[in-house]
């Protein structure tokens, strides 16, 4: 008959965490995790590898340096916007829509929208596939070809800066940067008229509206400036 051993004698079994394989996606993702908590400065590829539980070295048998790596996560982020399937009589909407996701996905990732402004023209396999959706819309709805050439950019940049403005903080919290805003109310409100008879005139208006609301007059703006353009 077996002795039972005593509970202090028993050696006591951890199990350790398993250790993902290291794959691009992983590496993606995780730099993408630490944009959000930590901000784009952050992204490195040794925070990246810190992360991961390895050397920096490892990755750069997936990634081949930093800007890469922005732009992979950019490419990401993109491709979580929902693409439709063009339809002429919905043009206009759609593209409104697709501005709309943009801003959203890229806003939703501060600092993201950083990185379309430094890479000449995004090609990764999600932003493609956004451009050809965009241009198709278009071009469902007889726009000419360097029309839609020219559109397609021209959106998407208004989107980028949308998102940028959203995401900055410009050093401030909330409640400073709504501090600044009627500082800005109250230092126009003091303008000569006779020097600045506009601003002072229009100084109801300027203040006036959501981030919203003016995104939304812009989008539209550009969208029924295309609807003129002859076909």
């Amino acid at each position: 008959m077996s002795v039972p051993v005593p509970p202090w004698r028993q050696r006591v079994v951890r199990e350790r965490p398993v250790k993902q394989p290291l794959s691009l996606e992983l590496i993606v993702r995780t730099a993408l995790d630490l944009l959000d908590t930590e901000g784009l400065d952050a992204v490195s590829m040794r925070k990246v590898a810190q992360r991961l539980g390895t050397g920096a070295a490892s990755l750069y048998a997936y990634v081949r340096n930093k800007d890469e790596l922005h732009e992979l996560m950019l490419d990401l982020v993109i491709g979580e916007i929902a693409l439709p399937e063009p339809d002429p009589e919905k043009w206009q909407e759609q593209i409104k829509e697709l501005i709309r996701q943009q801003v959203a996905v890229l806003s939703a990732h501060p600092g993201i929208a950083q990185v379309v402004m430094r890479t000449p023209a995004p090609t990764g396999p999600n932003a493609l596939v956004v451009s050809e959706t965009m241009m198709a819309v278009l071009r469902s709805a007889g726009m000419p070809d360097r029309t839609v050439a020219f559109a397609v950019d021209i959106l998407a940049l208004y989107g980028t800066a949308v998102a940028m403005e959203r995401t900055a903080d410009f050093g401030l919290t909330d409640a400073e940067r709504d501090e600044r805003f009627a500082q800005v109310g109250q230092y126009f409100a003091q303008l000569p008229p006779e020097r600045f008879p506009t601003i002072t005139a229009l100084l109801p208006v300027l203040m006036d509206g959501t981030d919203e609301d003016r995104f939304e007059f812009g989008l539209d703006l550009l969208v029924r400036g295309l609807a003129t353009t002859p076909r």
